[in-house]
């Protein structure tokens, strides 16, 4: 894989995110009503904390977005040319330590059923489930939380046991 690059995403990049959800391959079929006519929009992406990985010539690979209130991963998508390239973990370990400095103690997820196990293997613990909301999502969904250690703390607990 070529380098890859994480940065904060601009209202420049709204359309080629919309299309990168627009193209997911794991949202066709019974799942495609979630994204129909989805777009990931410049004000969406001013309210919140939206990061795009690309690579060496500025290629989308994926992207996601930590709301801050209430905590949740509320986008997380990895281009299907992508998948399997370690991607989604960057992008996670990314969200997580952006929500460590937010200051967060946990981040919600409401997941994709299919990216389950992905989540909980990053270490996101299983909450409850949601149940479907028709019409877009006809179907329950796996929520998840990832909880958010202070590095600091510990930190401070190893030292204060010596």
């Amino acid at each position: 894989m070529q380098p890859l690059k994480i940065r904060r995403a601009t209202e420049r990049d709204a359309e080629r995110l919309t299309a990168l959800v627009q193209r997911s391959s794991a949202y066709r079929g019974q799942y495609a009503t979630v994204i129909s006519g989805y777009r990931v929009t410049a004000d969406y992406i001013d309210r919140h904390r939206v990061f795009a990985a690309v690579d060496a010539t500025d290629r989308l690979l994926g992207f996601y977005a930590l709301v801050l209130e209430p905590a949740e991963l509320d986008l997380a998508f990895v281009s299907d040319e992508a998948q399997g390239m370690g991607v989604g973990r960057l992008l996670v370990e990314h969200m997580i330590d952006q929500a460590r400095r937010a200051g967060l103690a946990q981040v919600r997820v409401v997941s994709h059923p299919p990216a389950e196990q992905f989540y909980r293997r990053l270490g996101a613990e299983p909450v409850r489930t949601v149940p479907a909301s028709p019409p877009n999502v006809t179907w329950e969904r796996p929520e998840l939380r990832f909880a958010i250690a202070d590095r600091n703390a510990a930190h401070t607990d190893v030292t204060a046991t010596r």
